[in-house]
């Protein structure tokens, strides 16, 4: 009875082998190649549980959604001579499967090879152009002209290119620096430039200043002295007509002047009042 059993638990283990073995399940996203001792025999590409031999064939799975591509940067030499470090980024699909398991197997070999068509197809086709151009309008029929090379490149390992862009286009590192440098010494050389411009522009203008000054000053001062002149002789002329009227007067008030700048309350003077100088203190004692 144990030995039945044992038979009996024996053959059912190979039965689940057997049935384990013989089915797959091909995903919604997937496509897959059935392989007969290393041999591909079937495609799939409809989803769902599939069977096939046991022990004798197995699969292969392959996506088929779009996948990305983003190789490291690369020094590409232009045209005209400037070195740039180009990033690049691409999208691509397996369109052959068979074709694709025939040349590269899978996928990290597959992204090795499209690394090295995207790599060559982008330096041969820059090679051709120059900087402006590369930063001009003309960038979009560049970028097509680098897939469609791509694309044929890509054909013979059953993969279809969708796109290929740069994602970055810069001058390396050594050359950017010196650049940087160049144009630093040249912005100091324009600062000094037009800080000495200005230096001589607010001399000139300090110079016109000055010399409008002086000449509003003297003609100020010339205007002021004929004014003043003028005063002067109309102030006479009056006088001389007021000091005409009396006579006596006008030397009556002369003299109270003299006092008035002669003497003070600190001055003390001790003089006989005959002098011509105290005509009118005399006359005051009368």
């Amino acid at each position: 009875m144990k030995k039945n059993l044992h038979i009996i638990l024996i053959g059912a283990f190979v039965l689940l082998l057997v049935v384990f073995q013989s089915i797959y399940i091909v995903a919604q996203p997937e496509q897959a190649i059935v392989l007969q001792f290393g041999d591909p025999v079937r495609l799939v590409q409809e989803p769902g549980l599939k069977f096939k031999v046991p022990f004798i064939q197995k699969v292969v799975f392959y996506d088929k959604r779009l996948l990305n591509l983003e190789p490291p940067a690369q020094e590409v030499v232009l045209k005209d001579k400037k070195r740039l470090d180009v990033d690049t980024f691409s999208r691509y699909r397996i369109t052959e499967p068979l074709t694709f398991y025939k040349t590269v197997r899978n996928e990290y070999q597959a992204q090795n090879r499209l690394q090295e068509i995207v790599n060559s197809s982008a330096r041969n086709v820059l090679a051709t152009v120059t900087l402006l151009e590369l930063l001009s309008e003309k960038r979009t029929e560049i970028m097509k002209r680098i897939s469609e090379a791509v694309k044929i490149d890509a054909s013979q390992i059953g993969v279809e290119v969708a796109d290929v862009r740069i994602r970055r286009a810069d001058l390396p590192i050594q050359v950017s620096q010196a650049i940087n440098d160049r144009m630093k010494t040249e912005r100091i050389r324009e600062a000094k430039g037009y800080r000495a411009d200005g230096e001589k522009t607010a001399q000139e203008i300090r110079a016109t200043a000055d010399k409008q000054a002086t000449i509003t000053v003297a003609n100020a001062e010339k205007e002021a002295q004929k004014i003043k002149g003028e005063g002067d002789q109309i102030a006479t002329q009056i006088w001389n007509k007021a000091t005409s009227v009396d006579p006596e007067f006008y030397s009556f008030y002369r003299t109270l002047e003299a006092y008035r700048k002669s003497f003070d309350e600190e001055t003390s003077v001790v003089l006989a009042p005959e002098g011509e100088f105290f005509n009118y203190f005399g006359k005051s004692l009368k």
